[in-house]
């Protein structure tokens, strides 16, 4: 199965997530089909939080992609995001 999922990267204590698209039964932070985006949980200042591609995302899904429940909450966030924008 598809999944549409976080893999980390960052420093220990300072996490950066990219958002990816992958086979479950690959690791983590192993390889990936697509990357969709990135989120930023420790931001601060001018620092981008999330970066995401909604229409990419959505695409996936269509195809049969699972999110997990943290993606699924970004892309939520990313959508409204690229309304108001």
């Amino acid at each position: 199965m598809v999944k549409i999922r976080l893999a980390r990267g960052g420093a220990k204590g300072r996490p950066f997530y990219h958002i990816v698209v992958t086979d479950q039964r690959n690791k983590r932070d192993g390889r990936n089909i697509e990357r969709l985006g990135f989120y930023n949980p420790v931001a601060s200042g001018a620092d981008k939080r999330l970066e995401l591609d909604v229409d990419k995302a959505n695409a996936w899904v269509s195809k049969g992609a699972q999110m997990t429940d943290k993606v699924r909450a970004l892309l939520k966030e990313a959508g409204k995001q690229q309304a108001a924008a």
